[in-house]
C-alpha cells in the first residue's frame, strides 16, 4: 500500500517503506544508543498488521469543505482521501460528515479571519466494541440542523454510537473547547483494555492504538515481581490505566496525575471497574514524591511513565528515598529514558534489560521499558 500524501503531510517517516525495515531501524536505533550501558537490547514489538490502527482521528477543512490532515509543524491542510493509519469505516465516516456540512451550509471556520463554524472533526474508535464517536468542533454552541444531520450519520452508519459538539471559540492551536453538546447519544463510547473497561468521552486521555498499548502493560507488567501486600506509586499516571491494571496484584496502588481532566477521567473509570484499592491524586509527579519523602513513607514498587521531557532530578531523588524494590520506566523518548536512568545509576538502581514497542508503526515513535532494582 502506498501513500499518495506522504511528502506534503510529514507525520509518517516510514509509510512507503517495508515494515520489517522500519522495525530493523528502530532495533539499530536502539542498540546505538544504550551500547555503552552493556544491557540485553530485546528486538522490538511490531505488529503483525501494522496499518489502521489509530484509535483517534482529527482532521480540518477547507472553504471547498475538502478534509484533511496538517501538514508536519504547520497549519496547512493537506487534503487526502484515505489514510493508511485509519481504519476504513472513520475515513467514510468523514467523506459522509464533508458531503453534510456542505449539503446544510455549515460555515467552515477560517483561522485568518475567525469567521466560520466548524474548526475540526474529532472520530473516536473502541477497538473492543467497535463503537464510534463523533465530535464536531465549532465556534457556535448550535449545529444548524443537528436533529437531520445526525439521523443521516446514523442510519449509514449505526456504529456510530454518540455525536457531540463541543464548542471552541478561542485562537489557540488546542482542538478541544470546554462547552459540550451531546446532539445523539450518551456522549461517550466504551472499550475494554486488559479486562477493564473504560468510558472514553470527547476530551479522554486514551491510548490511540489498543492493540500495541495492551502489549506494553502485559510486557511491563511481567517484568515486575507484585506481591499481594504491595504498595504501588503509579507517577504521571494519566488516567490511571497501567496502575488499574496492576492494583489486582497488590494492596494498595496510588495514581499520581497533575492534569484535571485526566484524573477526572480516571475515577469515572475508577468507580465503573469498582476498584476500591486504587487511590488517585491530582499533583505534580515530582512534588508529590518529594512530600512522600519528607513523611518518610515507604514504596515497593513505583512505575514511572513521564511525558517525551523525561522526568526531574526532584522526582529521581525522591523515588530513591522512598527505597523501592522495583521501578518500572516506560519511556515515550529513549533517548530521555536514557538521561534519567544514568542519574538513578548514582542512587544505586540498575536495569538489565531494555524493551521497545512499536507503539506508532511507520514514525519515528518508540515506547521503551526497563525495570530497575537496588544492587
Amino acid at each position: 500500500m502506498i501513500c499518495e500524501i506522504s511528502k506534503k503531510c510529514g507525520g509518517c517517516q516510514f509509510i512507503n517503506q517495508d515494515y520489517q525495515k522500519s522495525l530493523e531501524y528502530k532495533n539499530s536505533y536502539m542498540k546505538a544508543l544504550f551500547k555503552d550501558f552493556h544491557v540485553a537490547i530485546h528486538p522490538i514489538i511490531g505488529m503483525h498488521n501494522p496499518y489502521g490502527y489509530r484509535n483517534k482521528v482529527i482532521v480540518a477543512f477547507n472553504k471547498n469543505y475538502e478534509y484533511g490532515l496538517y501538514q508536519e509543524h504547520s497549519h496547512h491542510i493537506v487534503p487526502y482521501s484515505y489514510c493508511l493509519l485509519h481504519d476504513e469505516l472513520t475515513d467514510s465516516i468523514i467523506h459522509k460528515i464533508a458531503l453534510l456540512l456542505k449539503k446544510y451550509r455549515v460555515p467552515i471556520y477560517d483561522p485568518r479571519t475567525c469567521k466560520g463554524e466548524i474548526r475540526h472533526v474529532l472520530i473516536r474508535r473502541s477497538y473492543t466494541t467497535k463503537q464510534y464517536m463523533i465530535v464536531l468542533v465549532s465556534t457556535k454552541t448550535m449545529l444548524k440542523g443537528s436533529r437531520n444531520f445526525s439521523r443521516e450519520i446514523v442510519k449509514e452508519f449505526p456504529q456510530v454510537k454518540t455525536i457531540v459538539l463541543n464548542t471552541n471559540t478561542r485562537d489557540t492551536v488546542v482542538v478541544l473547547g470546554e462547552k459540550e453538546t451531546v446532539l445523539y447519544g450518551k456522549g461517550f463510547i466504551i472499550d475494554y483494555l486488559c479486562d477493564l473497561s473504560f468510558k472514553i468521552s470527547a476530551k479522554s486521555f486514551y491510548q490511540i492504538n489498543h492493540e500495541q498499548c495492551e502489549i506494553l502493560y502485559k510486557k511491563a507488567l511481567s517484568l515486575l515481581s507484585i506481591r499481594k501486600d504491595d504498595i504501588i506509586y503509579d507517577t504521571y499516571s494519566g488516567i490511571g490505566t497501567i496502575g488499574m491494571i496492576a492494583a489486582k496484584y497488590a494492596k494498595r496502588v496510588y495514581s499520581i496525575e497533575k492534569n484535571k481532566q485526566a484524573v477526572k477521567d480516571a475515577k469515572i473509570n475508577q468507580a465503573f471497574n469498582s476498584l476500591i484499592n486504587v487511590y488517585l491524586i491530582q499533583d505534580d509527579a515530582g512534588e508529590y514524591m518529594i512530600h512522600q519523602m519528607k513523611q518518610n513513607v515507604s514504596a515497593d514498587i513505583i512505575i514511572m511513565d513521564p511525558p517525551r521531557s523525561g522526568s526531574s532530578l526532584e522526582f529521581i531523588q525522591a523515588s530513591c528515598q522512598l527505597g523501592p524494590r522495583e521501578i518500572l520506566y516506560i519511556s515515550c523518548n529513549p533517548e530521555t529514558q536514557i538521561r534519567d536512568l544514568k542519574i538513578f545509576k548514582n542512587y544505586g538502581y540498575y536495569f538489565k534489560d531494555i524493551y521497545s514497542i512499536d507503539m506508532f508503526p511507520f514514525t519515528n515513535g518508540i515506547e521503551s521499558i526497563t525495570v530497575l532494582r537496588k544492587h
